[in-house]
């Protein structure tokens, strides 16, 4: 068989995943300390756990509608108002889906034909520009300065919009950066989108966890941008839930309804067990993503200290639980500087090009971890820096 004949050219052109390069290559190392995997080191709240167990005890093993339990999808809609104010119909705005990451992969489908663009702001999530690519979309990369403390600019992105344009994809709270979008930059990308056929994927799924002194503002919220928006968030990142995979879409019914009809046949419905343990989430643990952030946030400041102390200069990141040092005094790439960490020091970080081009001289740190871990991996990080500035003859 001729496997480069039979496979499809745009599968074959998706560049792997540069986050599971470098945790594969720690999994290889006991002695590694990994700040490298964006995953919530504590556990699923009790309450949610009791309530999967409960589901199973009680035999609720058998399919969900498609778009998910209607327990589940008013829940969902009590909580998108409560906490984000926005308002949606649970029975026609809302799919529950298989983590946050099928809720994009749906909404592109749904939206994007052979040709179409679709504006990435980056550095990024991994998953967007492969995702557009399979629907035969055009990414459109449109870099955030580190001068714009990583935000997407108004002017920036008017600039490049043609009429080809079909999405703006906005990763706020944003994953590498932490870069958080207050509400005067939304109104004026807002300003930008009023008039024009371009729709907007807001990928919420790090909303819960701000920390500056302003709550998080989805762009969905601003006048006129609810019938343009869909909203992509879950229970990964807020309820320390990722192994569980769900997630949502709310947006407009129209879209839903395709979204749903594409998750119909490629997916049928979200699991089971984790919908029922969602919906007790929704339902009672604000208090334990109070909690959760209160931890993270004490871990940023200490993380974003760090870095700076040893010369490596960090913005403060507003958002999710990454930092995104520069590491271009160095001398080094971004790639040469994860891979002799870890060869050198045994401590993996991901390298900021993982995330596009405009992260190049950059690298994810996740503090997503317990105190004692970040320490010892912040103190070989120091000591690796010592060692290079000695190997150059720096004092």
């Amino acid at each position: 068989m001729n496997y480069d004949k039979l496979l499809a050219p745009a599968a074959v052109s998706m560049r792997p995943s540069g986050i599971r390069k470098f945790f594969d290559l720690a999994a290889e190392m006991p002695e590694c300390i990994s700040l490298g995997v964006g995953e919530p080191d504590f556990k699923t709240p009790w309450a949610i756990r009791e309530a999967g167990i409960d589901s199973l005890e009680h035999g609720r093993t058998t399919y969900t509608s498609n778009a998910g339990l209607k327990e589940l999808r008013m829940e969902i809609a009590r909580y998108l108002k409560r906490r984000m104010h926005l308002n949606y119909d649970p029975l026609s705005q809302i799919l529950v889906t298989v983590g946050g990451s099928e809720a994009i992969d749906m909404c592109v489908r749904a939206l994007v034909a052979p040709g179409d663009e679709v504006i990435i702001p980056e550095p990024c999530f991994v998953c967007y520009e492969p995702i557009t690519t399979l629907s035969g979309g055009v990414p459109v990369h449109l870099p955030c300065r580190p001068e714009d403390d990583f935000r997407l600019k108004a002017d920036a992105l008017k600039a490049a919009i043609t009429p080809r344009t079909k999405l703006l994809i906005l990763p706020f709270p944003n994953n590498p950066t932490g870069a958080v979008m207050e509400k005067e930059d939304l109104e004026a990308i807002a300003e930008v989108l009023r008039g024009t056929d371009v729709m907007v994927l807001s990928d919420e799924i790090y909303a819960e966890l701000t920390y500056g002194s302003e709550p998080f503002v989805s762009i969905a919220s601003l006048p006129g941008m609810a019938e343009r928006t869909v909203v992509v968030n879950g229970f990964s990142k807020t309820y320390a839930m990722t192994g569980w995979r769900l997630g949502y879409a709310a947006g407009p019914a129209q879209v839903i309804k395709i979204m749903t009809k594409i998750h119909q046949s490629a997916i049928m419905s979200a699991p089971t067990t984790s919908q029922y343990a969602a919906v007790v989430a929704l339902r009672e643990c604000d208090k334990e993503i109070e909690r959760m952030r209160d931890e993270y946030n004490m871990r940023r400041r200490l993380v974003v200290k760090s870095f700076n102390d040893m010369g490596l200069t960090c913005f403060e990141p507003k958002g999710a639980f990454y930092a995104f040092p520069c590491i271009k005094s160095t001398g080094m790439t971004s790639q040469e500087f994860c891979s002799t960490l870890l060869e050198k020091k045994h401590v993996a970080i991901i390298p900021g090009d993982a995330f596009g081009a405009s992260g190049e001289g950059y690298c994810r740190v996740s503090y997503a971890y317990s105190v004692s871990h970040l320490k010892e991996a912040l103190k070989r990080i120091g000591e690796f820096l010592a060692e290079l500035k000695a190997a150059r003859g720096e004092a």
